[in-house]
């Protein structure tokens, strides 16, 4: 993005905040393998939500996820207040042995993060006392519980608009946590509204995460924008919005994130991140969302839209991007209950593109 006027503005004080020295180094996990320091992804990964809750899919053990996914976001922390952030494993979890799963899957090459937020959640983060708080407590968890990094959900409860003191002082704290983890994992997983919809306004949440984006773009590992829950995606590629579930839509939305697109109002352009920093995110079946739903054949000829160029409908990249990363989906849990039939068609889609290339 090249901001003008204000968000330019507030990007350099961003920049600014100090990290205050930490008190203890992290504690090596079970696993050997110190909390915070994750793995690299594989070139093309599977990333999936796993619900610290029972929505009617049930708890699910870190240990008993099966090997298809590279990446596990437990979902979700809470906010505790004044900053303060925990994570509250499900009473159905038994603290020891999920610490334990955790460092196994760890020793297994995989990435497990914390994230932030969903549908409910909320971080307070509006003064610096309440970024300190966010900083320490992010980090005892990421120590206690032996993680790779943190993911980043606010949807709109969490009060995301432009020039919110969240926006501010959520740049400055992840970028002091990743000063304090150099090899920290950190993701986002924003609703389409909030980053593509800025092509359409630049006002209340539209486009709102694009300072968020781009103030951590160089510590960000990972975006996957939601194509659900929120209706058809607008693009520059045509008047018409594109449908969800479509691969049009999925094409579309990813090609915005790694080429670009200007924002409405003439307030600038959002300049693409690299193909390897951008995922689809959609359900993982009927039950896992209220729209957006895309059968897996279609999320795999998206996918190879984008890495190949092939397989496209009417949006197509500007070239082949052999190094797109993948695809996230909501939820874990909702994929076991429905035989798995996301992870094994998606899954071996992934691998099999990671193996040829």
């Amino acid at each position: 993005m090249k901001p003008i006027g204000l968000l330019s503005c507030a990007l350099v004080l961003l920049t600014t905040f100090g990290c205050q020295a930490r008190q203890n180094e992290p504690v090596q996990s079970q696993a050997g393998i110190a909390p915070g320091n994750s793995h690299a992804l594989p070139r093309h990964a599977l990333i999936g939500y796993l619900h610290n809750f029972d929505n009617g899919t049930g708890v699910l053990p870190v240990g008993q996820v099966d090997d298809s996914w590279d990446v596990i976001v437990l979902a979700f922390a809470d906010d505790m207040g004044e900053g303060k952030v925990a994570f509250n494993p499900d009473p159905a979890l038994e603290r020891t042995q999920l610490i334990a799963d955790i460092a196994a899957k760890r020793a297994q090459g995989k990435i497990v993060a914390l994230s932030f937020g969903g549908e409910l959640g909320t971080v307070t983060l509006n003064t610096r006392r309440e970024e300190d708080n966010f900083v320490a407590t992010t980090a005892e968890a990421i120590d206690t519980f032996g993680l790779d990094g943190i993911d980043i959900d606010l949807e709109k409860i969490a009060g995301v608009t432009h020039d919110a003191p969240v926006v501010a002082h959520l740049v400055s704290a992840v970028k002091r946590l990743h000063r304090m983890y150099p090899n920290l994992y950190v993701s986002m997983a924003p609703e389409h509204p909030y980053v593509q919809g800025g092509f359409v306004s630049m006002e209340g949440i539209w486009g709102a995460y694009l300072p968020l984006i781009d103030g951590l773009r160089d510590e960000l590992d990972l975006l996957h924008v939601q194509l659900y829950n929120n209706g058809g995606l607008p693009t520059p590629y045509r008047a018409e919005e594109y449908p969800g579930g479509s691969v049009d839509m999925m094409v579309g939305s990813a090609r915005m994130l790694i080429e670009g697109f200007a924002l409405a109002g003439g307030k600038g352009r959002f300049e693409g991140l690299r193909a390897d920093q951008v995922a689809l995110a959609l359900p993982s079946g009927l039950r896992a969302a209220g729209n957006g739903h895309a059968i897996p054949a279609d999320i795999n000829r998206a996918f190879d839209c984008l890495t190949t160029a092939t397989q496209c409908d009417q949006v197509a990249p500007t070239r082949p991007y052999p190094d797109f990363r993948g695809v996230m989906t909501w939820s874990i849990n909702s994929d076991v209950v429905d035989g798995r039939a996301f992870s094994e068609a998606v899954g071996k889609h992934l691998r099999a593109a990671s193996a040829a290339r």
